[in-house]
């Protein structure tokens, strides 16, 4: 069934995550709009309307603190990451249908209008919140929750916090959500996603979720409390209804009437909890049917660990595409990610599958069958109907792909279903291996059947080609000139010998893939990631000179009294851009210290550090705050400041000498 057959198989809502704008998307994060967009070109090929939404997440303590670092406004800082995400998803020849941004106004607006309802039907109350608290996840987590007392989430550090917040009642929908995952197997996918939230997080009891903040403002206010702002998933979970349309007042525009439910929600592993617990739970309480699905996609690794900025190890798409080509990529990404494991990425494996899947086995087969067309024909292709034993079997595999790939698509088995295409370009190969075109042009009498076997093989190219458009639309295309042909439709592609007779390839076949040499390709990549060379290890490294002051005596220096101090709580001073106030343990007394940090360090970061104190310095105000000591810090050349902290743990008071 083509595209264009008025859509008989109905609506078929796909989205991604929202791409969080802290910073710039790694191919990681591009396999996953990858992966939509290739299940979405299929579904389309099958008669689907298909509504394809993705966007980014523009709100949160993590971008204030990142726009304050760049000197900029948090809009300005979103807006050119936001820019960036959405070219890298046009550079990977994603056919997205909606782009959202929870930085636009009617988001913002239903997000307002939801929380409202839910507090006026007693789904949120106000309280306050104190447990261990992720700065970069902006999650709070119970003891129990933790990790070896990490954060279950990123495994970084979490620190004691309290705040006001108004809380969303979890354990009110608990229940209905637990029985309605045994009732609908199918919602959470693959099955291991599905008993690790079932095991870890439903079944021993939810605790009700904190959803607005007071520390920060980038957000979006709460409209009745405006110190609050709306916490990061209630905001970033419903750009999956407020882009289509929902209105908390029931005044539903007609693309949310047509697509919700959503057929599938795709998102990576790591954020899964969120999006099979909190996002089912708050369309309970909203009344609104759940989405049909949600796919929890493995991660693409570098080497043997996850791809992170931290580790060094981060590999971006518009670098891959530069080396590669967009259709490589896509392929590779698409290709190397089994169902339910994670995938590897490495510049070897990478230039191995373009040199034998895409070079030899596609690239290879379509460049010598119109060379061979030209060669012996013309360029012109034409069925003389004269069969040989091995024909049946080769018409067999290549009309039957289809229907193999639509049940491993159906079940979103990309990778397989890539497979599976392949295997038919394999099978073309092996057909010119068995009818040895070249041996037949040498007899006269053979003609018409060497005629036909050309015929048969543009055909089998032809197929495979509409089918590879969903994977690797450009490399399709390309096919589809070079054989001067259309694509097929889907239910097309199950039919042998609809080509005319008659037809004419290209004179000229250009080379899809170039064999690639694997140490070419490694100095492309020093060239990109250049590597200072290592210096005779003399236990120097480049240090910073600063200007020298006066010389002091020891006398002098004895008049100073370093402590070690434990911060027990921190905030933010009112109307300063710079300032934090922290109260720090030095022995058994608290001392009160202004620190000009905050573009470096957030309020709730600072809480159960334990820091260098310069103790008896004389008791000052900053910005109308009494600060009674100072707390000691380091700065590098660009003006980035770290605490200084003991080396081991050290108690309270413990003196510095």
């Amino acid at each position: 069934m083509c595209n264009h057959c008025n859509h008989k198989k109905g609506k078929y809502y796909i989205s991604t995550a929202i791409a969080y704008t802290s910073s710039t998307p790694h191919i990681g994060n591009t396999y996953e709009i990858v992966l939509a967009d290739s299940i979405a070109r299929f579904k389309r090929e099958q008669g689907f309307d298909v509504y394809f939404q993705t966007g980014t997440d523009e709100h949160g303590q993590k971008i204030e603190l990142k726009a304050q670092e760049a000197g900029i406004s948090p809009k300005e800082y979103v807006d050119k990451v936001a820019g960036f995400v959405k070219d890298n998803w046009d550079l990977m020849n994603t056919s997205y249908d909606g782009f959202v941004r929870t930085t636009e106004p009617e988001h913002e607006l239903q997000v307002q209008k939801i929380f409202k309802k839910l507090y006026d039907q007693g789904d949120i109350y106000k309280s306050h919140y104190e447990g261990m608290y992720c700065t970069p996840c902006e999650s709070f987590f119970t003891e129990s929750q933790l990790v070896d007392g990490k954060c279950p989430d990123c495994k970084g550090e979490v620190n004691p916090a309290k705040e006001e917040a108004y809380f969303f009642k979890m354990s009110k929908y608990a229940d209905r959500l637990i029985e309605y995952i045994k009732d609908h197997p199918e919602f959470i996918q693959p099955e291991s996603r599905k008993n690790e939230m079932m095991n870890n997080f439903l079944l021993p009891g939810l605790q009700d979720l904190c959803v607005s903040r007071t520390t920060f403002t980038w957000g979006i206010p709460v409209d009745f409390d405006p110190k609050h702002v709306v916490y990061v998933w209630l905001d970033a979970l419903t750009n999956y209804i407020t882009k289509i349309g929902y209105d908390a007042d029931g005044n539903h525009k007609e693309a949310f009437m047509k697509n919700w439910p959503a057929d599938l929600h795709l998102i990576g592993k790591d954020i899964i909890r969120f999006h099979t617990i909190y996002w089912p739970i708050f369309l309970m309480a909203l009344d609104i049917p759940l989405p049909k699905q949600i796919f929890g996609h493995p991660w693409l690794l570098m080497g043997d660990g996850k791809m992170s900025k931290s580790k060094g190890n981060v590999l971006y798409a518009d670098q891959l595409v530069s080396l590669f080509g967009v259709d490589a990529v896509r392929y590779y990404v698409l290709h190397e990610m089994p169902f339910d494991n994670d995938g590897t990425i490495s510049w070897n494996l990478m230039v191995e599958r373009v040199n034998s899947d895409l070079a030899n086995t596609l690239g290879n087969l379509v460049n010598r069958t119109i060379s061979m067309s030209n060669k012996y024909f013309e360029g012109v292709v034409s069925n003389k109907n004269v069969s040989g034993e091995m024909d049946a079997d080769f018409v067999q595999v290549v009309t039957q792909t289809a229907e193999r790939i639509g049940k491993k698509m159906d079940g979103l088995r990309v990778a397989d279903a890539i497979t599976e295409l392949f295997q038919l370009f394999k099978r073309c190969n092996k057909y010119i291996d068995e009818t040895m075109p070249w041996a037949l042009a040498k007899d006269p009498e053979q003609m018409d059947r060497l005629s036909t076997v050309l015929y048969n093989l543009v055909s089998g190219i032809q197929i495979g080609a509409s089918l590879l458009e969903s994977f690797m639309p450009e490399t399709s295309a390309k096919i589809m000139n070079q054989l001067g042909t259309s694509k097929l439709s889907l239910e097309e592609t199950t039919q042998f010998g609809l080509l005319e007779n008659g037809h004419k390839v290209t004179e000229q076949p250009e080379i899809l893939f170039a064999r690639l040499d694997l140490a070419e390709i490694e100095a492309k990549v020093k060239e990109m990631f250049p590597v200072e060379e290592k210096k005779e290890d003399n236990g120097m490294e480049q240090g910073i000179e600063i200007e020298a002051k006066e010389e002091i005596t020891y006398e002098d220096f004895m008049k100073l009294q370093f402590q070690v101090g434990k911060i027990i709580a921190c905030e933010e001073v009112p109307k300063s851009k710079k300032l934090l106030c922290s109260k720090v343990q030095i022995g058994n007394e608290v001392k009160q210290i202004v620190s000009g940090i905050k573009a470096h360090y957030s309020a709730e970061e600072m809480v159960g550090k334990r820091v260098m104190v310069l103790v008896n310095l004389k008791p000052a105000k900053l910005a109308g705050v009494l600060s009674e000591g100072m707390i000691l810090c380091a700065e590098n050349e660009q003006g980035e400041l770290a605490i200084m902290v003991p080396e081991k743990e050290m108690p309270a008071g413990a003196e510095i000498a």
